[in-house]
């Protein structure tokens, strides 16, 4: 008698930052500004999705921010794995960093209103925001719940793609990561890059690794 066995479940996060934008290309401090891919950011975003495709990889589920530039490179790396009925659920939660009055300036005028030490205090520190935005201490505090509420159950069965930014990414990888604010100061995501976890079925992580 032929029994069937179903394949084992498995509980895998893959964060990847969205691809290049036009703010990131002109050297812009870009927060909540919605900007849009350049060509090279499309083709940072199809290049994570063939990287996926290669081990095979199929999503039961995954997560964007609002803003544009993470929408359409989720849509990019499912159309490139053959998954274009996926839709994403878009949260604010995931939206960037937002960086108040330095949104839209480069960092020669930022420097010269404000000083290049303190603009550098303000880009890396965890705990200070530059004025009228938020600290990375308070991008965590809003990042964290929507991890918890929503993508770790997701997780929990079956893989599960979250695209998002810079700045939303560094706060989930410190929780994920348990890292320290100092460690999380020093910690980059570029364009394109992909984080792995994989999980226990009681939650805890069993093994992590970057693509790209």
């Amino acid at each position: 008698m032929i029994h069937d066995r179903k394949a084992p479940i498995t509980r895998r996060l893959v964060l990847v930052r969205h691809g290049q934008s036009v703010a990131n290309r002109s050297g812009l401090f870009t927060g909540l500004l919605d900007s849009p891919l350049t060509e090279q950011g499309r083709i940072e975003a199809v290049a994570a999705g063939r990287r996926l495709a290669e081990r095979s990889w199929r999503f039961s589920d995954a997560f964007t921010s609002t803003l544009t530039r993470a929408v359409v490179s989720g849509r990019l790396i499912l159309d490139t794995l053959g998954q274009p009925g996926l839709i994403p659920q878009r949260f604010a939660a995931l939206d960037e960093r937002d960086y108040g009055d330095l949104s839209g300036l480069d960092k020669t005028a930022a420097d010269a209103r404000w000083g290049a030490e303190r603009i550098e205090t303000w880009r890396r520190s965890y705990g200070e925001a530059p004025p009228n935005g938020e600290s990375l201490r308070d991008t965590v505090a809003r990042i964290v719940p929507c991890y918890l509420r929503s993508i770790l159950p997701a997780v929990m069965g079956g893989d599960v793609l979250v695209v998002a930014h810079g700045n939303c990414l560094r706060a989930l990888v410190m929780a994920l990561d348990d890292l320290s604010p100092a460690e999380v100061e020093q910690l980059e995501l570029a364009t394109g890059s992909v984080r792995i976890y994989e999980f226990a079925a009681d939650t805890t992580i069993e093994a992590r690794w970057i693509d790209g």
